[in-house]
């Protein structure tokens, strides 16, 4: 099985990461991680671990500044890759094509290589110049899969709509969960 590449920056939503890392590890999906300094503050403020702690059998720790890791060649097959939760600032940069640290680069190459890209934006309100840079990446081929929940399913605790998100994210990798919620009203 081909390895999706999982990105953290440090838009609030840490938990959405860690529980889209448990669900990968929990069917043995290979992960190659990139975490960016702020995503590591992130991590480190919201949920109290560091991004050693989200290492497992299946997923590997990439340096942030090594741009020469095999995640950022196209000649490196993945399934594509996931940034859970994507600051604006780090669409921008990858919308602008600056590849400046491996994070943005493997996103630069997942576009490039037309794998999929899923972008978990967590910020608003959003200003027209991330509205721009956002219809720029759709346009190449990524999909914006904003962290807002729905409520249709009734949920009960935060972790529900947790699980939304993360089932919503492992879908646009044909990836089924028992959490799956599906929309049952008129």
């Amino acid at each position: 099985m081909l390895p999706i590449v999982v990105g953290i920056t440090g838009a609030s939503g840490a938990i959405y990461a860690i529980r889209l890392l448990e669900e990968l590890d929990a069917r043995g999906q290979n992960v190659d991680l990139v975490v960016s300094p702020l995503g590591v503050r992130l991590l480190s403020e919201e949920a109290g671990v560091t991004p050693k702690d989200l290492v497992t059998e299946t997923t590997r720790l990439l340096p942030i500044n090594d741009l020469g890791a095999d995640i950022s060649t196209g000649s490196y097959q993945t399934r594509g890759m996931i940034v859970i939760p994507a600051t604006t600032g780090t669409c921008g940069r990858i919308a602008a094509g600056t590849s400046d640290n491996l994070l943005v680069r493997a996103a630069d190459v997942t576009l490039k290589e037309r794998r999929k890209l899923v972008l978990v934006l967590r910020e608003a309100p959003l200003s027209l110049i991330h509205l721009r840079a956002l219809t720029t990446l759709a346009e190449a081929g990524a999909v914006i899969l904003p962290a807002a929940p729905g409520f249709y399913h009734a949920p009960k605790k935060i972790d529900d709509l947790v699980d939304f998100i993360v089932t919503r994210v492992l879908a646009q990798f044909e990836i089924t969960t028992d959490k799956d919620v599906h929309y049952h009203g008129v």
